[in-house]
């Protein structure tokens, strides 16, 4: 007899009942997202554990994954604020083991909600806040907004000039980074503001160096969206010297004041 026979036998059998947990995970979050998104009213967030057991097995697309990613690799252990944090996810499992305390807020009641029933760590704090007249006070070592939405939808002009003033106001002198993300956008004659859309990296560079010096614009190609991520302060970036093009990937750098 195999002398691992015992264990083969245990792992057959804890193996299968994975698969049926895993089978089970999946058909109730497609369910979930039948019910949140195919009823009305539509969710105001996203609860990303849908895109966890479900949408990432089935299209294979991690592209939900790259904003969690591409802030946490410049945190550097100390105090973040996340504007906009839906159902924190991104708080919790890609910035909580990197800071020391996040505040997260959201003027969403039930991201809010979700956040703390889904995503609660013991270093977070959830709370409800509109980022045009409430944003939490204090000073943070990072401040990220994933700001996926194209600006006029939401804020007018003033709006956004006094959110972006407030986000630098709490952001600590040294060596601490804004962070984010948002969705390019193509320009139409009709817009009010054409500059608070942004089509490429360029733009919303040219838009991010009105409030800070340093500014590290790059893009992602999904196939419905160009994707533009950005790091911006007044101190050294990290990374400043990567300069790449390749595959779907491209990191655009503006040499200006670098």
């Amino acid at each position: 007899m195999n002398k691992y026979f015992f264990k083969d036998i245990l792992e057959r059998i804890i193996s299968f009942e994975e698969f049926i947990a895993r089978r089970w995970a999946a058909n109730a979050h497609w369910r979930l997202m039948m019910v949140q998104w195919g009823l009305p009213p539509k969710p105001q967030h996203t609860d990303h554990h849908i895109d966890l057991f479900y949408k990432w097995m089935k299209t294979r697309d991690a592209m939900w994954l790259q904003r969690g990613v591409f802030s946490s690799i410049i945190l550097s252990g100390g105090k973040v604020l996340e504007l906009s944090c839906g159902d924190g996810f991104n708080s919790r499992n890609f910035y909580s083991l990197r800071a020391s305390s996040i505040v997260a807020c959201d003027s969403d009641e039930k991201a809010i909600a979700n956040a703390r029933l889904k995503n609660s760590a013991p270093n977070i704090s959830y709370e409800i806040a509109n980022i045009t007249n409430s944003m939490p006070e204090g000073q943070f070592d990072n401040v990220i907004w994933d700001f996926g939405f194209p600006l006029l939808e939401y804020f007018t002009q003033i709006e956004v000039t006094n959110i972006f003033k407030n986000i630098k106001s709490r952001i600590s002198e040294k060596k601490r980074i804004f962070s984010g993300y948002t969705i390019a956008q193509k320009k139409s004659e009709n817009l009010a503001i054409p500059e608070l859309t942004f089509s490429n990296a360029q733009e919303l560079h040219g838009f991010l160096s009105n409030f800070f010096s340093k500014v590290f614009v790059f893009e992602t190609h999904s196939p419905d969206r160009l994707n533009l991520y950005f790091w911006a302060s007044d101190n050294p970036l990290p990374f400043a010297d990567i300069n790449i093009d390749a595959n779907n990937l491209t990191l655009f750098k503006q040499l200006e004041g670098q």
